[in-house]
């Protein structure tokens, strides 16, 4: 057969045919005219080859197996000599494997290092886990429903509610300018070292208000570029732990403190129950005029909203 029939059947390029060949790997027959004459065993070795490949043995290592094949043997790995392979590979992969989590280790120390070198509150101090990483979210998050608890909410006018900012002063909702001001409301934020409250993560919306408050913060200046005149995060959480929050992560703006959540009350807010306290439900309020504008909800994934927040502001100039 064809060098071209042969790459086809195998599922190879003919280029990594001729590459087999130059390693003494394929030593098809010769016409008289020239030409290579590959038979069934090739196909078999250049297939072997490939799947090999596919296990991250190099093709310069699978001799032993196709020498096995060629002894006439079943399989590639029936001889003593693939077992060796086998092992060679294996503890290869356990060496990049231990060096991948060193360097693992090193980067998270240097991220909570970093993550508190401006805050009040180091790793040592809280006994923190250097494992705990509330900056990343788990790919198996249950995502949260429309339930329609947002959809009365564009329109309304806000209400005259002071609430203390991280800034040191009050902010008043119903006076915060005739541009735009987004205002993002989110449960609570994990702190390194400190449990969040039991089943969290199986809570539709409740993970994700540290990778929330990142994106933000990453997209600050691109939301002011396109017609924000403020950005404010708001929870349920006293002032002391959101400026924490505020240092911690390098925010360039305030977090509000609702302890009593009376926006939810003037608004008919969505909340959650858990382990004996009441959260907000993830939402967001674009406020214009001292009226909403718009109602994010629900908001998910949480670690992309701050860019669904950017796409809707560019999407619907003032």
């Amino acid at each position: 057969m064809r060098i071209s029939e042969l790459a086809r059947r195998a599922g190879v390029t003919t280029k990594a045919v001729r590459y087999y060949e130059s390693l003494g790997l394929l030593m098809p027959e010769r016409l008289a005219n020239g030409y290579r004459d590959y038979d069934e065993h090739d196909v078999r070795l250049t297939r072997e080859i490939r799947a090999l490949g596919s296990l991250g043995i190099p093709v310069e290592r699978t001799r032993p197996f196709l020498d096995c094949l060629t002894a006439g043997h079943l399989h590639a790995d029936d001889c003593p000599a693939s077992l060796a392979g086998y092992r060679d590979a294996i503890d290869e992969l356990t060496e990049r494997i231990e060096g991948l989590t060193a360097r693992r280790a090193v980067l998270r120390a240097h991220l909570q290092e970093a993550a508190h070198r401006n805050s009040r509150v180091s790793p040592a101090d809280e006994g923190e886990d250097l494992m705990t990483d509330h900056t990343s979210l788990p790919g198996d998050l249950p995502v949260p429903e429309d339930d329609g608890a947002a959809t009365h909410l564009p329109g309304m006018t806000v209400p005259h509610l002071e609430l203390q900012g991280t800034g040191g002063a009050t902010i008043r909702l119903d006076a915060l300018g005739s541009g735009r001001t987004v205002i993002y409301i989110y449960p609570l934020t994990g702190r390194p070292g400190t449990d969040l409250p039991d089943g969290w993560d199986s809570i539709p919306g409740a993970r994700g208000c540290t990778p929330e408050a990142c994106g933000f913060r990453d997209h600050h200046q691109d939301l002011l570029a396109v017609g924000a005149v403020g950005l404010f995060g708001l929870s349920s959480q006293d002032t002391d732990y959101q400026r924490e929050v505020v240092e911690r992560l390098h925010l360039p703006f305030q977090m509000l403190s609702d302890p009593t959540r009376s926006l939810a009350r003037a608004l008919d807010l969505p909340t959650f129950e858990t382990s004996g306290l009441t959260l907000y439900r993830r939402l967001t309020l674009i406020i214009r005029d001292d009226v909403i504008e718009h109602a994010f909800y629900p908001v998910f994934p949480p670690n992309e909203h701050a860019e669904q927040v950017l796409t809707w502001l560019r999407a619907n100039p003032r």
